[in-house]
């Protein structure tokens, strides 16, 4: 029998969960051969404070396919998805958020891709319903420059829903364990076949988008010192001007 395994961050998603649960579960049980293929849920909740503990417990006690993971704080989305891939057990893993911008209905045509011999099936954007103009314009730039810098090219408008092997997340669980991470950047990295997917996100079903704009740049920042070299590079040269005038200048000030 095959699993597949379904991973997702949860925070502050007490309005959403119920509906995203309900779709999902339909979903799966409508399109997968129950002769061949079970499935798992995995909810990582990432230090919500509102009621989604008790929501995504409830889930476990009535549905032995739910798993829940708690974390001790709030440690982040790319945390949250890593926890849930070290915990999944299947032989395909759907990593996915909870707000139902990610739909459940593509998962059925990630599995056929798997199963047609993609180790991993990136899901690409082609239009957020949810997402502004800034929000587009940056998001273009972003990959544009993470595309010049980097060595590794980046599918632009991948997001954080996505689909790895077995084996593919082995490597992951192996290896890649920074602290700061880019999760849909590494899965690009690795190696394997590789299918691209787009779609439309919808709306978001409720409540609103957790990142800010002081966490969406900490995040390009650490995407770009992730895959290359660069600003390490722009960083060690103004370190060495800085040396060599501060020298310059202590010898100007001894010798007068």
């Amino acid at each position: 029998m095959n699993l597949l395994s379904i991973v997702v961050s949860v925070y502050n998603e007490e309005d959403s969960l119920a509906r995203f649960c309900e779709v999902t579960s339909g979903v799966l049980q409508t399109s997968l051969s129950l002769d061949e293929w079970e499935y798992e849920l995995i909810f990582v909740n990432d230090g919500s404070a509102d009621k989604s503990r008790e929501i995504l417990d409830g889930f476990a006690e009535s549905d032995k396919r739910c798993r829940v993971i708690h974390f001790s704080r709030n440690f982040g989305h790319e945390a949250a998805m890593i926890a849930g891939i070290d915990h999944a057990k299947g032989d395909f893993i759907v990593c996915m958020d909870a707000d139902l911008q990610n739909p459940p209905e593509l998962v059925p045509g990630m599995m056929e891709k798997f199963l047609n011999g993609s180790d991993i099936v990136l899901m690409a954007r082609a239009e957020n319903k949810d997402a502004g103009w800034v929000k587009k314009l940056t998001s273009g730039l972003f990959y544009g420059v993470l595309n010049f810098l980097s060595g590794v090219k980046f599918e632009r408008n991948v997001s954080d829903f996505f689909g790895i092997s077995k084996r593919a997340a082995d490597v992951l669980r192996k290896d890649y364990r920074e602290k700061n991470r880019y999760l849909r950047g590494y899965i690009q990295q690795i190696g394997f076949s590789k299918t691209v997917m787009e779609y439309v996100a919808p709306v978001r079903f409720a409540g609103e988008s957790k990142y800010t704009m002081k966490s969406l740049v900490r995040i390009a920042m650490n995407t770009l010192n992730c895959f290359s070299v660069t600003p390490m590079r722009v960083g060690a040269v103004a370190a060495g001007i800085s040396l060599v005038m501060t020298v310059l200048s202590f010898a100007y000030y001894i010798g007068f």
